[in-house]
């Protein structure tokens, strides 16, 4: 899978890619020659939460790594908004090959201590970012993008979860949330099944984003080696975009270490990183 150009001439949209695992999926796609539409509200002179990177970085780095980058700013709970993201991407190239959801509105104003307080002590704001800026995010943009990969009778739509065979996730705001995602990639799968596109889940293991950093950064005996990259992530999804027949793998859901294995693929650091585990004790 680091054969340069072997995605030459394939479209992809990457949603919530100014960062994290939505990067790091976009310069692993760039990196084989795709052409890497990358949306986001973080742009030059405006980031989310006072965070430095944006989507116009990562476009760039898409380019320097082979690909063809653009940068589309996109608040993907306006629907409008998202309508022309897809509007321009089939204006300029006549085609839509993937569409990887990765927006997620859950994290903003994150608070690590009270995360795994019991529902009944979860702010209400939740809502509003998992399931509104997740979620329905990640329905919507499907919604448009199908019938574009239906009229060329291929594509391929891939949504990041959380995800450890149904183990409960810790918080019931981002369990249901996480898990509806999962059902509703099932559900497209289905429908889409006869036009030949593609729905899959995947699930990033413990990555190292600019979050996670920044809260590891503070335990000097937190254990890095369970980690992986955003790349890890981002070279499954470029493996999934070049298979000759991702309807065998078609609404399913896979950790991101499983599909390496399947696929051989290794981690920027050269490591196959084991799949993610939740204890046992997060089973039902």
């Amino acid at each position: 899978m680091s054969i340069p150009g072997k995605l030459n001439g394939r479209v992809v949209v990457v949603t919530g890619a100014s960062r994290g695992i939505g990067r790091g999926i976009a310069l692993s796609l760039g990196e084989l020659g795709a052409t890497v539409y990358v949306t986001g509200r973080s742009v030059k002179g405006h980031s989310t939460e006072n965070l430095p990177q944006t989507i116009d970085e990562t476009a760039k780095l898409v380019s320097e790594r082979g690909g063809v980058g653009v940068a589309l700013a996109c608040d993907h709970t306006d629907d409008g908004q998202v309508q022309k993201v897809f509007d321009s991407v089939w204006k300029d190239q006549g085609r839509l090959d993937v569409l990887v959801n990765n927006v997620w509105g859950g994290y903003e104003n994150y608070d690590f201590p009270g995360f795994q307080a019991p529902f009944w002590k979860q702010p209400s704001r939740h809502w509003a970012g998992m399931f509104e800026a997740g979620v329905r995010a990640h329905l919507i943009a499907s919604k448009i993008a199908a019938p574009l990969m239906m009229e060329q009778k291929h594509g391929l739509i891939v949504s990041t979860v959380a995800w450890d065979h149904d183990k409960y996730l810790g918080n019931l705001f981002y369990d249901v949330a996480k898990h509806a995602i999962v059902r509703m990639v099932r559900g497209m799968a289905r429908e889409l099944r006869p036009y030949n596109v593609s729905a899959i889940a995947l699930a990033p293991g413990f990555a190292r984003t600019e979050r996670v950093l920044e809260a590891v950064s503070k335990d000097p005996a937190f254990p890095m080696s369970i980690t992986e990259s955003p790349e890890y992530t981002g070279r499954c999804v470029a493996a999934l975009a070049a298979d000759v027949n991702p309807l065998e793998k078609s609404g399913n859901t896979y950790r991101v270490g499983d599909l390496a294995k399947a696929y051989g693929i290794s981690d920027v650091d050269g490591r196959q990183v084991p799949p993610f585990s939740l204890p046992d004790s997060y089973s039902w």
